[in-house]
């Protein structure tokens, strides 16, 4: 039996190699100024907001951290049904961290903050919480084994059974005719022979009858051959 080789994937380009790495580099550093400005923005207005400035740089940590985790779970369920609630959480973080730094550049140069903005401020913490709650419990009760398959899976072939052919020897034969003349000559009845024979009285009847009409035809067509000649 031959042996069982795997093919090696084709090596990548020098090129491509290349140019995913600086990909990589570059998505890590650009996210680490993005994470670096908006945590200072949202820090500030955390703080602007009434917050205490010794727990203001948490706040900032609940917003883009939950951008981050919920990243995260949209992969993880990805084929699933509940797949839709990373995805929400995932466009109101971002939604809420958006709209939060673009409202910091607009009371930046103010000493005071609207009672709506601070309390919006204030009710993002216990919200992310109750959220970020219920996406850790809906990621415990996945079940990977139980994701859908792919559209493309072939289905496994039936194989026909085929009955396994009779037992010959178990198989009672055919009532035949030549059985129903031996048992009248023994001078049973029509009754008794289709109960011996296992078929309706009617069906001996009918095999005696062929034989009596039979034997009648074959002497008529003799009689007719004998007067031609």
């Amino acid at each position: 039996m031959p042996a069982l080789t795997r093919s090696n994937p084709l090596p990548r380009p020098d090129g491509v190699r290349l140019a995913m790495i600086t990909a990589v580099v570059g998505t890590i550093f650009i996210a680490a100024g993005a994470f670096w400005l908006s945590f200072t923005s949202l820090s500030d207005l955390a703080r602007r907001s009434g917050l205490d400035p010794a727990q203001s740089w948490v706040w900032p940590l609940i917003v883009d951290g939950i951008i981050v985790v919920a990243t995260v779970a949209a992969v993880a369920l990805a084929r699933s049904r509940v797949a839709w609630y990373p995805w929400m959480l995932l466009i109101t973080g971002a939604s809420i961290s958006v709209a939060a730094n673009a409202i910091h550049a607009i009371v930046a140069d103010t000493t005071e903050v609207p009672l709506l903005l601070a309390a919006s401020v204030s009710a993002v913490p216990p919200l992310v919480l109750l959220a970020i709650t219920h996406l850790t419990s809906v990621l415990m009760r996945h079940d990977p084994t139980r994701a859908a398959a792919p559209a493309s899976a072939k289905q496994p072939a039936q194989v026909p059974i085929t009955p396994a052919p009779p037992d010959l020897e178990l198989t009672p034969a055919a009532p035949n005719r030549s059985d129903a003349s031996s048992l009248r000559a023994l001078g049973w009845s029509n009754s008794a022979i289709a109960r011996h024979l296992g078929v309706h009285p009617s069906t001996v009847g009918r095999w005696f009858r062929d034989r009596v009409v039979t034997p009648a035809m074959q002497t008529s067509t003799v009689r007719e051959g004998t007067t031609d000649g």
